[in-house]
């Protein structure tokens, strides 16, 4: 069934359902005709036949994430005995390739001792029906690697012959096409919901780069690292996350564009860490006031704010308040664009920038920086002595000489380090990310764990605490309230 067929049953849909409401009141209901069903009516058979195919096709490719955490319990007066603190997190994950490569978002697995995959049960028509071992079947997975700036991780579990889902597709996505959302939200394994592509391209944080393809498909949480296909199957997004005011879907979901998934998937599969360039230049979305204030030759689009002394682009020729046409051939319609491309670019390959410089057009190559997040490194780290504070929903270490290299902007000589955050529904909101260098609680400087856990333990909940952080080499304070 083709697109335009879908377009037009959902039409039909809408048209039947407000006819049968404008129908007067106490007619009889018309006996059952034996004439051929109208056109309308066999469009919805279509639609629906076309979606159970799509879904018949995808969901054995999408799996559930189980992931747990381990500590110290003080339940019960057992100080000192260590048990399982709690199973905190459930995600969904995608199948990539057929000997087990999975994946998934970062923040499902983050501060993860232990990850469990659960494959899904083939489609059947009924619930009697004998099922393959496969299906139901619970799989160690391990982590390969994560990236925490597009929110991407890599799992792999001891299999073969799975079912997969192909990131490679090179169709276009557009704004208004039907699209399903695939995952296990609030736990429920296998749930299915329908929407529309809202938006190909939304930076809902205009201080990060990461562009997302926004949909009006119900997401929960749950849903994250689930698949996000068009009516043909193919790989949309990663789903990643939801904007609700009050917890639950509200028709504002968000997922990692595929070709995004894809590039990271192989950077992660071969490096264990996703390779990035860098060009030394920052640009900015053009607004008209800002066109019409530096008399620019046109009012959108994106233009370079700066360029680092020395860098790249400074020694290539490319100057402040360029306007970008194009990078390595695509077309740069605003900041996403430029995001996107510069996220996407080859690490081994010069990059080809178009500019209009006082409305004449120009081009320039320009060498690349290759670089990667080292903060993902941190939960990484060999012989790396990490602990758990379970009450503010973090893993941490002591800053010593090891990290120094991974934290290279660091101002601190001592403190806390946050290697990871814990999820979970029932975790205190701090504001500490990692890579945070917590240097002092409550106005008492830290040294040690153990002195941040003996004063944490002894907070109460609805205690106000205050703490110093360094982020970033620039300090900051973060307050909050026990739980």
């Amino acid at each position: 069934m083709t697109r335009l067929n879908i377009k037009r049953a959902i039409a039909c849909l809408v048209i039947t359902t407000f006819a049968q409401a404008q129908s007067p009141a106490g007619r009889p209901p018309v006996a059952a005709s034996r004439e051929p069903l109208p056109k309308s009516s066999n469009f919805l058979r279509e639609l629906d036949s076309s979606l159970e195919a799509v879904v018949a096709k995808v969901s054995p490719a999408v799996v559930q994430i189980m992931v747990t955490g381990y500590g110290p319990s003080e339940d019960q007066g057992h100080h000192n005995t260590a048990v399982i603190v709690r199973e905190h997190a459930i995600g969904s994950g995608v199948i990539v390739d057929p000997d087990g490569y999975i994946m998934t978002n970062a923040h499902v697995v983050e501060g993860a001792q232990r990850i469990r995959v659960i494959l899904p049960p083939p489609p059947t028509d009924s619930p009697l029906e004998p099922q393959p071992i496969r299906a139901g079947q619970i799989l160690e997975a391990k982590l390969l690697g994560t990236h925490k700036a597009s929110d991407l991780a890599l799992l792999k579990v001891e299999a073969s012959n799975l079912p997969t889902l192909n990131l490679g597709s090179e169709k276009r996505v557009r704004q208004g096409e039907l699209v399903v959302a695939i995952g296990s939200p609030e736990g429920l394994r296998d749930s299915v919901t329908m929407g529309v592509i809202s938006s190909v391209a939304r930076q809902p944080d205009p201080d990060d780069p990461m562009v997302y393809i926004q949909t009006d498909a119900a997401m929960n949480p749950g849903n994250s690292g689930g698949a996000l296909v068009d009516v043909d199957g193919n790989v949309v997004g990663i789903n990643t996350m939801m904007l609700s005011a009050g917890g639950g879907s509200e028709g504002l979901g968000f997922a990692i564009p595929a070709v995004i998934v894809n590039f990271d998937y192989w950077s992660l599969r071969n490096y264990g860490h996703v390779q990035r360039v860098a060009i030394g230049a920052k640009a900015q979305n053009i607004t008209p006031t800002l066109a019409e204030g530096l008399d620019l030759a046109r009012s959108w689009g994106a233009i370079i704010s700066d360029t680092a002394p020395g860098g790249m682009a400074e020694a290539a020729g490319l100057h402040v308040q360029d306007i970008v046409l194009a990078i390595d051939g695509h077309a740069i319609l605003g900041l996403p664009d430029f995001n996107a491309a510069l996220y996407l670019h080859p690490a081994d390959q010069v990059l080809k920038m178009d500019v209009i410089r006082a409305r004449s057009r120009m081009s320039f190559n320009i060498p690349v920086k290759v670089y990667h997040d080292k903060l993902d490194e941190l939960s990484e780290l060999p012989d790396l002595q990490k602990s758990l504070l379970r009450e503010l929903s973090v893993f941490v270490t002591d800053l010593d000489g090891s990290l120094k290299s991974v934290l290279a902007s660091a101002r601190s000589e001592s403190g806390i380090v946050v290697l990871a955050q814990v999820g979970g529904s029932r975790t205190v909101d701090t504001g500490l990310k990692t890579g945070d260098i917590i240097r002092e609680i409550d106005r008492t400087s830290l040294q040690t764990v153990s002195q941040l856990q003996a004063i944490v333990r002894a907070l109460k909940p609805g205690d106000a605490v205050v703490l110093q952080v360094e982020r970033s080499g620039k300090l900051q304070y973060l307050a909050f309230e026990m739980d």
